[in-house]
């Protein structure tokens, strides 16, 4: 959808906004039990320390290798919307690991235990993330970004 190198970054940073809290307000959750109040607050102290890490990550390994990935499977010449699922379906199988290895090491007390750990958290989050990207964040920030950018969107 971004036609620019601005474009695709403020694309990145919406998008992550849009993954990384839910994501950790979903684990901060299942960490102490239950949703509350006080879990949205928390996660902000994540928040800044993991939305830059998926910002980098993405950007810079991400986004061209979950292309890369996605056009083995659908072609340039396929409905837009088999290829933007596509695509979202490998960011998600890319960062989904690489986040979660991430949160394992900075936030949970895993020890000698991390590998296990973390293909545990991996696996936990894999289904909630494919689920926002694809139904709930995906939908909504390509709908804002297309708002943003309309003008543009439509002289390119």
């Amino acid at each position: 959808m971004p036609k620019t190198k601005f474009q695709a970054v403020i694309f990145t940073l919406m998008m992550v906004m849009a993954m990384v809290y839910p994501m950790i307000c979903f684990n901060i959750s299942l960490e102490i039990g239950k949703m509350t109040n006080q879990v949205f607050l928390m996660a902000f102290r994540e928040l800044v320390v993991m939305a830059p890490i998926a910002f980098l990550i993405e950007m810079f390994v991400v986004e061209k290798l979950a292309q890369m990935l996605a056009f083995r499977i659908v072609k340039l010449d396929d409905r837009p919307i088999f290829i933007v699922l596509a695509i979202s379906t490998m960011i998600v199988c890319l960062m989904c690991p690489i986040m979660s290895f991430i949160a394992t090491f900075l936030y949970k007390d895993a020890g000698v235990e991390f590998m296990a750990v973390w293909l545990q958290t991996t696996t936990i989050n894999f289904f909630m993330a494919l689920f926002l990207q694809i139904f709930v964040a995906g939908p909504l920030v390509r709908c804002f970004f297309r708002t943003i950018f309309r003008k543009s969107l439509r002289a390119g």
